[in-house]
């Protein structure tokens, strides 16, 4: 179902996903419309017949962004669907994935086709992913794909939900898992990145896997990434 969340930006909620272990994820899909009929796809979910229904009533599919080097599973489904659309990749994920014909890669300065509603920034120097996260200005949103989580405390059971409550999967409010934590190999570059983050001063966080956030959002943020060591 497509879900309006503000100023020509929806949110799509997807089935569940599995990845390692068995452990299993929801999924979440942002549609954000650059001008009277430009969609940009954020994290692309799973395709079925209804969803295409819904996005022609939007507009066209214009761009397909994969936001880190985890989010790419659905994408070849998506470009058949929309041969018009252009994919972007990010950082790495080109490599990984030779059989899509990307159009680039996300870097820091947004592509010009966006670069007036949104700003962009590479997390880069994680050993799991590198991901890049967006800000939506005219709806004050930041959009995190894994580096931010939080799942319902029971999503799991047995072994699996004591994990995910260590790895704070599972918290109170959304956070950076310690799995991602532990995986920066380059904390410098983390700070500077997260710095920019901040000083969007979004108004709403949306993640991947997690309730949107849409009050205190600069608090979350600050919350979130006090484990980050401030510079020397």
């Amino acid at each position: 179902m497509i879900s309006p969340f503000g100023p020509e930006i929806w949110l799509v909620g997807g089935p569940s996903i599995t990845a390692a272990a068995g452990f299993h994820y929801p999924t979440r899909m942002v549609l954000i419309r650059l001008n009277e009929s430009d969609l940009f796809v954020w994290s692309p979910i799973a395709l079925t017949d209804g969803l295409r229904r819904d996005l022609s009533a939007l507009g066209t599919v214009r761009y397909l962004v994969a936001p880190n080097t985890l989010h790419h599973m659905y994408l070849q489904d998506w470009i058949a669907s929309f041969p018009e659309t252009t994919a972007f990749a990010a950082p790495g994920l080109a490599a990984k994935r030779a059989d899509i014909a990307f159009a680039g890669e996300l870097t820091d300065t947004p592509d010009p086709a966006w670069a007036h509603h949104m700003d962009q920034v590479v997390i880069a120097g994680n050993a799991i992913t590198t991901e890049v996260v967006f800000f939506h200005r005219p709806s004050g949103t930041v959009l995190f794909t894994d580096l931010l989580q939080q799942l319902p405390k029971d999503w799991y059971s047995g072994w699996r939900a004591i994990v995910a409550r260590l790895d704070l999967m599972t918290g109170r409010e959304p956070a950076v898992p310690r799995k991602f934590r532990m995986a920066f190999r380059d904390k410098a570059a983390l700070r500077q990145s997260v710095r920019k983050i901040k000083s969007w001063r979004p108004r709403a966080l949306v993640m991947a896997h997690g309730m949107p956030v849409t009050q205190n959002a600069p608090d979350v943020l600050d919350r979130a990434f006090a484990w980050v060591p401030a510079s020397k």
